[in-house]
């Protein structure tokens, strides 16, 4: 359910997405926890409280009222299960917003990688010339010699 991002052969991945996806995991744990709980405790009550109270009526409305109160008491249930579950799925980003995420983590690594090889470049530029001066100095001095 949970999308995973990948890193890169020459870096490993960073701890902060592991970070936030364990958070979002504990999270949506936290709330499936709470819908159980709710669901575990509610939906017991309501019916059983009206069936005591049918058993020890006689009238047969009471029926009628405890089939309805079970109906709404399950449509109430099915709303708030079907809200979080909305959530959940809030929290978790779309397929296209993981892509761009992970095409800007991308181009920002291509962008470090293009500025560490023009460094590196220039760097080679800078031995290459001092090469070039100390060959002209011991060829001079060789001449003189």
């Amino acid at each position: 359910m949970a999308e995973q991002q990948h890193g890169t052969a020459s870096q490993p991945p960073s701890p902060a997405p592991l970070t936030q996806q364990s958070q979002q995991r504990q999270q949506r744990d936290e709330m499936m926890a709470c819908v159980a709980a709710l669901e575990a405790a509610l939906l017991p009550c309501l019916p059983a409280r009206e069936l005591q109270a049918v058993d020890r009526s006689v009238h047969s409305s009471h029926q009628i009222d405890v089939e309805r109160h079970a109906r709404d008491f399950m449509e109430a249930a099915k709303k708030l299960q079907l809200y979080f579950i909305g959530l959940q799925h809030e929290d978790q980003p779309s397929k296209e917003e993981m892509l761009r995420k992970e095409i800007s983590l991308v181009e920002e690594e291509l962008k470090i990688k293009g500025e560490l090889i023009t460094k590196h470049e220039k760097l080679i530029q800078g031995w290459r010339k001092e090469l070039k001066d100390q060959l002209e100095k011991h060829t001079n001095e060789l001449e003189r010699v």
